[in-house]
């Protein structure tokens, strides 16, 4: 991909993936680029919201604060985040289903095998609730 944006005084180059970029680049990226590059930016954060490319951007806008792209930016790691953090409350509630269908008891019996409410258990098979990593830990073993 080719791009009008330059670095300065670092190594790498616009054209080399976005994750190889050091901190310099991703500011230049955020001060100096235009769409493109905040695309480039963006996909990155979405493979890997928490990631190092995620970072560094909200480093760069905090410390930059450029008009406009500010506000696009944060916008865009914190939907890539939001997004995530619901596939990892629907993966974790498919987990909580399989264990209870596999443990072969009823929810009501295997909420009181966890020392909760079916109502809670209720709660955690459909995401609403994330339990604990103790409870995860506890629910695996009543399963197996």
């Amino acid at each position: 991909m080719t791009t009008a944006l330059k670095f300065r005084n670092i190594t790498a180059s616009p054209e080399d993936a976005v994750e190889t970029w050091p901190f310099e680049g991703v500011l230049a990226a955020v001060e100096r680029g235009t769409l493109p590059d905040w695309r480039r930016l963006a996909r990155a954060i979405q493979a890997d919201p928490w990631g190092q490319v995620a970072q560094q951007v909200l480093e760069a806008v905090q410390l930059s604060r450029p008009y406009g792209t500010t506000e696009l930016l944060e916008g865009v790691v914190n939907r890539a985040r939001e997004l995530a953090a619901n596939a990892e409350r629907a993966e974790v509630a498919t987990e909580v289903r399989n264990l209870v269908s596999a443990s072969g008891l009823s929810q009501q019996d295997f909420a009181t095998r966890l020392g909760t409410s079916r109502s809670r258990l209720s709660t955690y098979m459909s995401g609403k609730v994330v339990p604990s990593a103790a409870l995860m830990v506890r629910m695996r073993r009543v399963a197996s």
